[in-house]
């Protein structure tokens, strides 16, 4: 399509220089003509000429506007076209513009909550690994993640795994390459644990709800909603005083925990070896 427009454009530009051309040509004989017919009448020449160039000059305005006219149809529409080709390539820039800035805020987000993992001191005999979530199962019957390991071979079932904020769960299973880790709230968590403040001691129970509930606790103490709980070293799984939530819910029917951290946002998880005792066989599971 483009080749036959540009075969006419070229077919109209030669028609259009021979017209002028040879109206030009006719103009030069008529004027040679009455030159000869009478030399020395300068002022009929005159007029002769100024006539003759008037008859002709509109027919050749006449002769060539077809041809400027679609001249100026084609420019028109490569006008357009060109256009359109630079309003698609600034599209097709802008979306790999978006792109790129998406990446750049998932990168940033990324660094910064390494950066604050790492800010947590582990105790000096303590091994961690770094692990990135890949799986959530959030369903009535299992809150856990899956996490992948990689060729790590230190992960062991029972270890404890937190976030930036404090203790999210432990590790129930683990693969080659894969690890699964229940959650606070999942319904086979238990947790030794104490309120930081009066140092009372509970069990932080997950029940497959958002929230975990804290049980055994002595008769008549006075729990409090904001009463910082961290766990209480109780079991020689978890050692004592790392965060675990803050109370949430205290009436009749129980006391509810909030975690630290959202336990449906977590995207990296930190599984800390403390080389304490294996509790598998621990009747509360620690």
């Amino acid at each position: 399509m483009v080749k036959k427009r540009r075969v006419i454009f070229l077919h109209l530009s030669h028609l259009r220089r021979t017209i002028k051309k040879s109206a030009i040509v006719l103009l030069f004989v008529f004027v040679f003509a009455f030159m000869l017919l009478n030399k020395t009448d300068n002022v009929l020449m005159e007029k002769t000429s100024v006539t003759v160039e008037e008859i002709v000059a509109p027919i050749t305005k006449i002769l060539v506007l077809p041809a400027t006219t679609v001249l100026n149809v084609y420019d028109y529409l490569r006008s357009l076209q060109k256009i359109d080709k630079e309003n698609q390539e600034l599209r097709e820039e802008n979306r790999r513009l978006i792109i790129a800035n998406s990446k750049n805020k998932a990168l940033a987000t990324e660094n910064k909550m390494l950066s604050a993992m790492l800010h947590y001191v582990v105790p000096p005999e303590a091994d961690f690994v770094t692990v990135k979530v890949v799986a959530q199962e959030g369903n009535p019957f299992a809150h856990s993640l899956t996490v992948y390991l990689g060729d790590d071979t230190k992960v062991k079932k029972g270890q404890i795994a937190l976030s930036d904020k404090g203790v999210i769960g432990r590790v129930e299973a683990v693969g080659h390459r894969y690890a699964k880790i229940a959650l606070l709230n999942n319904i086979n968590s238990r947790i030794s644990v104490l309120i930081e403040e009066s140092r009372i001691r509970g069990m932080l129970v997950g029940q497959n709800d958002v929230l975990p509930e804290l049980r055994f606790l002595p008769l008549g103490v006075d729990v409090k909603e904001g009463d910082v709980v961290v766990t209480s070293g109780i079991g020689g799984v978890f050692p004592v005083g790392l965060p675990v939530g803050k109370v949430a819910v205290v009436n009749s029917r129980g006391i509810k925990v909030k975690p630290e951290h959202d336990l449906s946002r977590l995207e990296y998880v930190m599984i800390v070896d403390y080389k304490l005792p294996d509790p598998v066989d621990d009747i509360y599971g620690e």
